[in-house]
């Protein structure tokens, strides 16, 4: 049998660019070539709800699962997958941290950042550390199997849509942050924004789970991420760094 690869002149040669959209035409019924997905997120709920969203979806296969920063390292690198999903906020190592050890040791992975809310500054550093997209995790219902096609195909997902020109991207997002400076907020989600606020007025854990309806359990846990963020060890440090970093709000 001749072969049909190369044999014939007519074929156009295979250009950088060629590889991506071929790639990206194929994404959704290629066989044998399924998009590999490593899932990296804390919440046990979102691995489990990207999941189900990617197995409904033809050409996706998730091939390794991570709880915090330090496992998505040794399973992007172990199983090598085309595209990681990084929580942005990760335990014992933040997904910036994570992405920039995986960035320096598997530079072919691409990585798109999920988050419940990311600052124009965080983007503009996730995007330069090598990111490929960010995707908000109250639209991954909606948009998460467009933005890894994007990404697969050699472009980027920013703001909910395909970005081709990312130079042109960054340099919108830098004079947004230039018009806008944003409060410092050390990588601390919203709850643990108010569970700061909370130490700072003197409230016990018991009274923090109360307040808010969760355990104490995840208090505990909002705390070690937050002492683990700030660089603190003790309530009384967290709440004197909380105040001379304006973290909380002493006139409310």
């Amino acid at each position: 049998m001749t072969p049909t690869s190369t044999s014939t002149g007519t074929m156009k040669p295979m250009h950088k660019n060629d590889t991506s959209s071929h790639t990206s035409g194929q994404s959704g019924h290629h066989s044998g070539n399924m998009i590999r997905i490593v899932v990296a997120d804390d919440h046990p709920v979102v691995r489990f709800g990207v999941k189900n969203i990617l197995t409904t979806e033809l050409g996706f296969n998730v091939v390794g699962e991570a709880e915090d920063g330090d496992v998505a390292i040794t399973e992007t690198l172990e199983k090598e997958p085309d595209i990681l999903l990084l929580d942005l906020q990760m335990p014992r190592l933040p997904g910036l941290e994570a992405m920039r050890a995986i960035m320096s040791r598997s530079p072919r992975v691409k990585i798109v950042l999920l988050t419940s809310q990311i600052t124009t500054q965080q983007i503009i550093e996730a995007l330069q550390i090598g990111a490929r997209g960010i995707v908000l995790k109250d639209s991954v219902a909606g948009e998460l199997s467009e933005a890894l096609r994007a990404v697969i195909g050699g472009d980027y997902w920013i703001g909910g849509e395909r970005v081709v020109n990312l130079l042109k991207a960054l340099h919108e997002l830098m004079q947004k942050a230039a018009a806008v400076p944003e409060k410092k907020t050390y990588g601390l989600t919203p709850r643990e924004l108010e569970v700061v606020t909370c130490i700072v007025e003197g409230c016990s854990n018991k009274d923090i789970a109360r307040q808010f309806t969760i355990s104490e359990e995840t208090v505990k846990r909002h705390l070690s991420n937050v002492f683990d963020k700030t660089g603190v060890s003790t309530r009384l440090e967290l709440a004197l760094f909380a105040i001379a970093h304006k973290l909380v709000d002493m006139n409310a």
